[in-house]
């Protein structure tokens, strides 16, 4: 997953996206003119369900979940997007409704590329449009590669990567869960109970600590990434 700084540039934004990411520097330089950049305090709506969704967002720091409201009102957890993350790929091809909300989870600062811009653009550079369509091929085949490969990451392993990326977000060695357990539990695919194991082992191995419940202190920064 991609990093960037607080101090981060358009093109750093444009390089983290899959589709983008084969491009020539120049090609990079002219898809970055057309990035806004946008800041959400942590509660706030990135966007809502029914929302049109046209345009290609990606976050630049911070971190958000997305989720969709079931019928009894309650949430329904999809994923989380953190530094690096993006969504609305798609958007850039076709016109689309938001079937989900996401809801920043600290202060986060996006980069975001209008369907309207992006279609101006491949109009006026076709060279530009050729490339893409190379890209798009490109990524077709990795996903079709990642469809058939087994994630080999430890729960333990995904869990680490979660309170170091967390951390870093809020930029706070010691911090609150911004999530409850059981949506942690459904963003890294395994239980509730299997997340209180995994937190109480970290904490027997001296790399976190645990304050209260949901709150905790990175100790050792450097053995949690080497985890697998």
């Amino acid at each position: 997953m991609g990093k960037l700084a607080h101090d981060h540039t358009a093109e750093d934004c444009v390089e983290l996206v899959p589709i983008f990411k084969n491009l020539s520097q120049t090609d990079i330089e002219t898809v970055a003119t057309l990035v806004t950049h946008h800041h959400y305090k942590s509660g706030e709506y990135i966007f809502s369900a029914g929302d049109t969704a046209d345009s290609l967002t990606i976050v630049a720091h911070g971190q958000a979940k997305v989720f969709q409201m079931a019928a009894n009102g309650k949430e329904q957890m999809l994923r989380i997007l953190q530094t690096g993350d993006f969504d609305g790929e798609a958007t850039l091809f076709a016109n689309s409704e938001h079937g989900s909300f996401a809801q920043a989870l600290m202060d986060t600062s996006v980069c975001q590329i209008s369907q309207k811009d992006f279609q101006t653009l491949m109009q006026t550079a076709p060279e530009l449009a050729v490339n893409m369509v190379n890209a798009l091929g490109r990524r077709i085949v990795q996903l079709e590669q990642q469809t058939t490969e087994v994630t080999t990451s430890s729960v333990e392993s995904r869990l680490a990567n979660y309170l170091l990326e967390t951390s870093a977000g809020l930029n706070e060695e010691v911090f609150t869960l911004p999530l409850k357990k059981k949506d942690i539990a459904t963003y890294l695919g395994t239980t509730p109970e299997t997340i209180s194991r995994k937190l109480t082992s970290l904490t027997e191995q001296g790399l976190i600590q645990k304050i209260t419940n949901n709150k905790f202190k990175i100790l050792d920064a450097d053995r949690l990434m080497m985890i697998d």
